[in-house]
């Protein structure tokens, strides 16, 4: 399943500029001359300056907000917090990503301090100006055009700090053993949190709200409500699905948590604590919310318990299926029989016998070895040296392509799931070489008693449009993650990417429970 976070946060935003464009689009139609006399004209006048509203209200507001979002898309379209958590970002990258950050933040104060140049927010002590307001009080903007840049640093510096942790978490669930459920909670509660937020936002900004009832209504009692929803859906209900629902242990957990999250909301700001109301919204969270959830949930109940505890047979038919696809390779069967032809026009049988042999022993391992769900370290090295040998005879000898393995079998004593490490070979010779350019292949692995860790480094050529696996680029290596999370739960650590030079594919493994 896709995590949408991304996503949902970009619409989130489109949505906060476009409903506040839309408000001062609205303003500058309705508002009439006698109260853009009283409210503009005089204060300008009473400073010596000659007022447009065009110019000196409706163009610094729209201005400021669309050039934020600017700001906003180029980040979301670079991927630069991405970049930020990546543990294969260059020195290079470091000094673009930090020149970046800067040079936003300049724009972002300079633009405040333009938009307030036209504006004057302070001759309004900032009354209708809440986004100038952030870069601090100026009364004598342009003067410095380095104004408000410490406030846009901070503004620039929080964002970044919020999509870092983002990341962090779309990682942690790409990563996770149950990563399908994990991803179908987290799309829920930020598409929940966005609903929640624009509604509100759009009755401010309309003014639509006139007094505390819908405060009472939208914090006291829809909020438990959601956090309820969430609460029983997620965890409490799929975690009593193998026994009776109405259990001490459920009634428990519903009781506890309809009680707190009531409880708490009702200490906010705005409103004074109130035991019947209180008393009131409990009673409504414990004996209609509850059951209103329990039969939503048993409407998602067969989607819900799949993704949270069968993925892993979803996983391993998966994974199984890939697995046997890789084993009928009529690509490789086809350059491995042309590469033995080929050396045996050129140098006799020797060389032949050996590429022969070494064909058998993969073969033979395919057949037999591979069925088992655990194999010996030994073997899996020995198929992965074939395989490596075979590519080298196929392969014509270049001094612009160079190949070079460190596979240390010293400690190598586990067992492994069958053909987990071949895949990071197969796509380096795949894609990292190239026969009328600079190529090169670098494979190492080393062993301790508890751990393994294997990685692949090969050149990065441009693909084609017309090559055929320029969409099935990566699948290998994600159903190797796919294989790992069901072998081993939270026992390796596997990452994959490029830095433009090369790509980078490194595995750390324990094998041993």
């Amino acid at each position: 399943m896709e995590i949408r976070i991304r996503n949902y946060e970009f619409t989130f935003i489109t949505l906060l500029v476009g409903i506040t464009l839309a408000r001062y689009l609205l303003e500058s139609f309705v508002i009439s001359s006698e109260d853009i006399q009283e409210r503009f004209v005089h204060t300008f006048s009473q400073n010596g300056l000659s007022f447009n509203y065009f110019t000196n209200v409706l163009s610094p507001k729209l201005g400021t907000l669309i050039f934020i979002y600017l700001l906003y898309l180029s980040i979301y379209l670079l991927n630069i917090p991405q970049q930020l958590i990546s543990k294969l970002r260059t020195t290079s990258q470091n000094i673009w990503i930090s020149i970046y950050i800067l040079v936003i933040t300049f724009l972002l104060a300079l633009s405040a301090n333009a938009a307030t140049y036209f504006a004057r927010p302070a001759y309004f002590s900032y009354n209708g100006y809440k986004i100038l307001a952030m870069f601090g009080y100026n009364e004598y903007p342009l003067e410095d055009v380095f104004f408000g840049f410490g406030r846009a640093f901070a503004i620039v510096s929080i964002y970044f700090l919020y999509a870092c942790l983002r990341e962090y978490i779309i990682v942690r669930i790409k990563n996770a053993n149950r990563r399908n459920y994990l991803s179908l909670i987290a799309n829920q509660i930020v598409l929940i949190f966005i609903i929640y937020i624009i509604i509100p936002f759009f009755a401010a900004t309309f003014e639509l709200i006139t007094d505390d009832f819908f405060y009472t209504v939208y914090v006291l009692f829809l909020t438990p409500t959601l956090l309820i929803y969430l609460t029983n859906t997620y965890w409490i209900f799929p975690g009593s699905d193998t026994r009776p629902w109405l259990n001490v242990r459920t009634i428990s957990m519903i009781v506890l948590f309809t009680f707190i999250y009531t409880f708490f909301f009702n200490w906010l700001p705005r409103h004074s604590f109130s035991m019947p109301l209180w008393l009131a919204i409990w009673a409504v969270q414990l004996f209609v919310v509850t059951p209103i959830t329990w039969l939503l949930y048993q409407q998602r109940k067969d989607k819900i318990l799949q993704l949270r505890g069968t993925e892993s047979a979803l996983v391993k038919s998966k994974a199984d299926l890939q697995f046997l696809r890789s084993q009928i390779n009529p690509h490789f069967l086809f350059n491995a029989l042309n590469t033995l032809y080929g050396t045996a026009m050129i140098d006799g049988s020797q060389r032949t016998a050996e590429g022969i042999q070494k064909l058998g022993d993969m073969m033979r391992f395919m057949l037999y070895d591979n069925h088992q769900d655990f194999i010996p370290m030994s073997s899996e090295i020995s198929y992965l040296k074939n395989y490596i040998s075979l590519q080298k005879l196929r392969i014509q000898q270049s001094s612009d392509i160079n190949i070079k393995e460190e596979i240390n079998e010293m400690n190598c004593n586990h067992a492994i799931a069958p053909m987990l490490l071949i895949p990071f070979v197969e796509n380096a010779f795949k894609h990292g070489i190239d026969l009328n350019k600079k190529s090169w292949i670098r494979i190492k692995m080393e062993c301790d008693k508890s751990s393994i860790r294997f990685e692949v480094r090969n050149s990065v050529h441009l693909v084609q449009n017309n090559d055929p696996e320029r969409e099935h680029s990566g699948i290998g290596l994600e159903n190797v993650r796919e294989r790992l999370h069901l072998f081993y739960p939270n026992r390796f650590k596997l990452h994959f990417g490029s830095d433009g030079k090369e790509f980078i594919a490194t595995l750390e493994l324990q094998p041993n429970h």
